[in-house]
């Protein structure tokens, strides 16, 4: 849904960003999923406190937890902003179903529930995609030609004046940048992707998931690009369809359900809530992992396996829950630009996280307590940054990871180690054992 209304008010920059993430597999590759699977994690933050201490797991959890408690309420509300203005039901109403189905079936099914699940929603989300755009051609005067030609002479494809640099604008500079770092947190710093590295039967397997993944970004956001556009096409020749004051958030489903066939508009608004609850569940699953892993067992004296299922299970209801309360306040605010929300949110909590990472696999000298300046020094530095000056939300990632790993590195000396050498060499080994076996294949 974001997409699209980010095609349909401005231009298709934002397209570029999803062919970084495909960039930045290779030193995925190289670096981090040998790494991860040698270590056999249940969470990723497990590492953190293999080589620093259990402060710097503590924060890279929760950090993570908070994340997508956000991250739930912003896909919740895309929800039911699809909805809101079509039935009469109450939005909280709907925001209060969408929880229950999504807590419903992560509680009972669990990593494998929420995996398949995904793999289902994913091909209807897809279809629903290419769907909608065909059925909007066929709408507009001139048809497909007439799309590409309006949205070219309104220039709201890529713009020349979005490939200069920009301190306070997303132009493509600032994107490619923003979305490296963004990416580079995604697969190696969050638990909800570094997990589905590990179930995998090998790392052969991992990689084809990849690389499938790969192929399919490199087609499927075009579709939604290209629904944008026939959507302002379409609307551009009937002016008079929008109701005045529209929250263009909800543009696509505003289409679907007043535009298209009964039938059709209801299997498509079927997608939307199937692409919400895949997105949902996978957060909620690897909240309840992390807290399980990274805190309970912590707090806990050995605990058993019904005892750690439990308590994920009840994690998964509490951060429904608090994702829910966070989506009820985005309805009341009734927040529009959800995209430039969601980057925003991903800045902030994700560049501190990425920089600790990185830190620890690739930095020796670094410790625990240079590690705990650094993060301390990033966060201080991002919310002043927000604050305190007009810097666009994509340089929040990269100054949280780069401050982190510049004062981790710099201020190590002052302290001693809190792993002995051997410790540090033991992992720094498993990097290099991987490496040296992948440039033998």
């Amino acid at each position: 849904m974001s997409i699209p209304a980010k095609a349909y008010t401005s231009d298709w920059t934002f397209l570029i960003g999803q062919y970084v993430a495909i960039a930045i597999l290779p030193i995925v590759f190289w670096f981090y999923i040998p790494f991860f699977r040698k270590l056999n994690l249940t969470s990723v933050y497990e590492y953190l406190e293999r080589r620093f201490d259990v402060r710097m797991r503590l924060f890279g959890s929760i950090s993570f937890m908070l994340f997508h408690i956000g991250r739930i309420a912003i896909v919740t509300y895309l929800t039911a902003l699809a909805l809101m203005p079509f039935i009469d039901i109450s939005p909280l109403m709907i925001v209060f179903l969408i929880g229950v189905l999504c807590i419903i079936y992560t509680f009972l099914g669990g990593i494998e529930g929420v995996i398949w699940t995904d793999v289902i929603q994913g091909i209807m989300l897809s279809v629903a995609a290419i769907l909608i755009f065909v059925v909007i051609c066929f709408n507009v005067d001139g048809g497909i030609v007439e799309v590409f030609s309006m949205s070219n002479q309104a220039n709201k494809y890529f713009p020349a004046e979005q490939f200069s640099w920009s301190w306070t604008d997303s132009t493509i500079p600032v994107l490619m940048i923003g979305f490296f770092f963004a990416s580079l947190q995604q697969f190696t710093a969050s638990q909800d992707v570094v997990q589905r590295y590990i179930v995998t039967d090998n790392i052969d397997e991992t990689k084809k998931a990849l690389i499938t993944n790969a192929k399919l970004v490199a087609c499927v956001p075009v579709f939604f690009f290209a629904v944008g556009s026939a959507l302002f096409a379409y609307y551009t020749q009937n002016p008079a369809l929008l109701p005045a004051d529209f929250n263009t958030g909800g543009i696509l489903p505003f289409y679907v359900i007043s535009q298209m066939p009964v039938g059709v508009a209801g299997l498509i608004i079927a997608a939307i809530f199937a692409a919400s609850q895949s997105s949902i569940s996978s957060s909620l699953n690897s909240i309840a992992a992390c807290f399980t892993s990274d805190i309970y067992e912590k707090l806990s004296n050995n605990p058993t396996s019904e005892q750690k299922l439990r308590v994920g299970r009840t994690l998964t209801v509490v951060a429904g829950i608090l994702g829910v309360i966070t989506s009820t306040y985005l309805i009341m605010s009734n927040e529009s630009e959800i995209w430039d929300a969601f980057n925003s949110l991903l800045g902030l909590m994700g560049g501190p996280m990425t920089g600790l990472f990185m830190l620890g696999i690739f930095f020796r000298r670094a410790n625990a307590n240079s590690a705990l300046l650094g993060v301390v020094a990033s966060i201080a530095t991002v919310l002043w940054v927000r604050s305190a000056t007009d810097l666009n939300f994509f340089f929040y990632g990269v100054i949280g990871t780069l401050v982190v790993v510049i004062v981790g590195y710099l201020t190590a000396p002052m302290f001693k180690n809190n792993l002995n050498s051997s410790e540090i060499d033991e992992l720094s080994a498993i990097k290099d054992k991987h490496s040296k076996t992948e440039a033998k294949v």
